[in-house]
């Protein structure tokens, strides 16, 4: 079931269930496809389902983790290395890498950036990848953006794999 964002809540509250909910619904999307659905490049410039779903990986991980100095994994540091000559490395899928492999390194990033989220206060600064001073607060709007934006894209190619459409899974 999706969660509600708490109309009385605190900021972080809010902010965080913003974006978890949205964050459900991207694996809501990914329900019922098989391996060759979620790999099949569905736009000119090579969109997977899971393609994108291992770039929210690594944004969760670079956004909420290595901007505040914590720890992520081998496989983000391999992915940073390999965009200095690839800038899509993140979104391409490698043959060797499972639906498995992938759901589960969301699944860390999540959990890393829950865990980032949950001990940093909202007005906590860190440095970007560009190299910015940015908020926890700023950190979260951002990443919100990002995966609402990235969900809407996942509604489009999971209409065009099976005719699914539908914005959360019906209660």
């Amino acid at each position: 079931m999706i969660r509600t964002v708490p109309p009385t809540g605190g900021e972080k509250e809010v902010l965080y269930v913003a974006l978890d909910r949205h964050r459900d619904v991207l694996l809501w999307k990914l329900d019922g496809l098989d391996d060759e659905q979620l790999r099949r490049p569905m736009t000119p410039s090579g969109t997977t389902v899971l393609g994108l779903l291992k770039h929210l990986a690594a944004v969760e991980y670079g956004w909420f983790c290595q901007t505040f100095g914590r720890p992520t994994e081998a496989k983000v540091d391999a992915l940073d290395e390999s965009e200095a000559t690839d800038p899509d490395a993140d979104w391409r899928v490698e043959p060797d890498e499972s639906t498995a492999d992938i759901l589960a390194f969301y699944g860390r990033a999540r959990a890393a950036a829950d865990l980032a989220i949950e001990e940093t206060d909202l007005a906590a600064t860190g440095t970007s990848w560009s190299g910015r001073t940015v908020s926890m607060r700023w950190v979260l709007v951002h990443m919100l953006e990002e995966v609402a934006r990235h969900a809407g894209h996942l509604d489009i190619l999971r209409e065009l794999i099976d005719g699914a459409t539908g914005d959360h899974p019906e209660i």
